[in-house]
C-alpha cells in the first residue's frame, strides 16, 4: 500500500487508487478511507483546474469587451482634434464617445454587482412589490434602444399579485433581461406574466437566430455568449448575474428555445 502511495503521488494525473487483499477489516477500511481521500483531492483539482481555464476565458472576454468602446473613444477623440471638421461633426463625434463611456461605465456596474452576490456584507431587502410596475417603468427607460433597434414590443398589462423580493435586485434583474432582449432579439420582445399558486412567474419572449439547444444549459455561465462575434456588454454577465439574484430571493430562472423564439422565465415568490 505504502508503494502504491508513492507511485500514485509521483504520477497523481493518474486513475489509480490504493488496492489490497488483506481481509483484515479494519486495513481494508482504512484503504477505503484513502481512496476516498484520493479521489476528493483529484475532484478539488479537476474543480481548480476548470476554474483557471474559466477564468483565463473571463479575462480574454472582459479585455475584447473593454477594448472595443476604448478604441472608438481614442479614434473619436483624435478626429475632434482636426481643425477641418464642422461643429456638427464635433456634436455627433462628442455623443458617440458619450455612448461609449456609458457602455463602459455599464460593463464595470456589472462587474461590481457580481463581487457583490457573495459579499456577506450584501444583504438583500425582502419586501412588497409590484413586479407589473417595475417591469413598467423598467420598460420605458429603453424606449429609445427599443425605437433605435427597431423593435416590437408587446407588454400584457395585466394586474398580478404583488411578490416579496429586494427592489434592487429586481430591477437589475428585469434590466438585465431586456439588455439581452436588445442584444439578441431580431425583430421582437414580449413580456408576460404567469400566476402560479406560490410564484409570479415573469415570461420575456424575443426572436433570435439559430440557437442550439444544447447549449442552453450555459446560458447562466459568466463566460458564455449566445454571439462570440458581438461586443459590447454581452459578457454572459448579464443572464449569470440574474440567475444568482432570483436563487438569492428564494425563486428561479429558467431558459428555453422554440422554434427559434428565445424564452426566459424568471419566477418570484408570492407576498403573502
Amino acid at each position: 500500500m505504502t508503494k502504491q502511495l508513492e507511485e500514485i503521488s509521483e504520477n497523481f494525473g493518474t486513475n489509480e487508487l490504493v488496492r489490497t487483499n488483506t481481509h483484515n477489516k479494519n486495513l481494508s477500511r482504512f484503504a477505503t478511507k484513502i481512496n476516498q481521500l484520493i479521489q476528493l483531492y483529484k475532484q478539488n483539482q479537476q474543480s481548480v483546474e476548470r476554474r483557471e481555464m474559466e477564468l483565463k476565458q473571463e479575462i480574454t472576454n472582459i479585455s475584447h469587451d473593454l477594448r472595443t468602446p476604448l478604441t472608438s473613444i481614442k479614434g473619436f477623440s483624435e478626429l475632434l482634434t482636426d481643425p477641418s471638421i464642422s461643429e456638427g461633426e464635433k456634436k455627433e463625434f462628442l455623443e458617440i464617445i458619450q455612448k461609449k463611456i456609458d457602455n463602459l461605465t455599464m460593463i464595470v456596474d456589472l462587474f461590481y454587482e457580481l463581487s457583490q452576490l457573495d459579499s456577506s456584507d450584501k444583504k438583500l431587502t425582502m419586501e412588497k412589490q409590484s413586479l407589473d410596475q417595475i417591469v413598467v417603468e423598467s420598460m420605458l427607460m429603453f424606449y429609445e434602444d427599443f425605437e433605435k433597434e427597431q423593435l416590437q414590443v408587446q407588454l400584457v398589462e395585466e394586474s398580478v399579485p404583488p411578490i416579496l423580493a429586494d427592489n434592487k435586485a429586481t430591477v437589475r434583474i428585469v434590466t438585465n433581461i431586456i439588455q439581452n432582449a436588445l442584444t439578441y432579439a431580431k425583430s421582437y420582445l414580449k413580456i408576460s406574466f404567469v400566476e402560479e399558486e406560490e410564484y409570479i412567474r415573469l415570461r420575456a419572449v424575443n426572436d433570435v437566430e439559430k440557437i442550439d439547444a444544447a447549449k442552453l444549459q450555459q446560458i447562466f455561465n459568466r463566460t458564455y455568449r449566445l454571439d462570440s462575434s458581438r461586443t459590447g456588454t454581452h459578457l454572459g454577465l448579464g443572464l449569470h448575474i440574474v440567475q444568482q439574484l432570483v436563487n438569492k430571493q428564494g425563486g428561479k430562472a429558467v431558459a428555453n428555445v422554440r422554434d427559434n423564439e428565445f424564452i426566459m422565465e424568471v419566477s418570484f415568490r408570492k407576498w403573502d
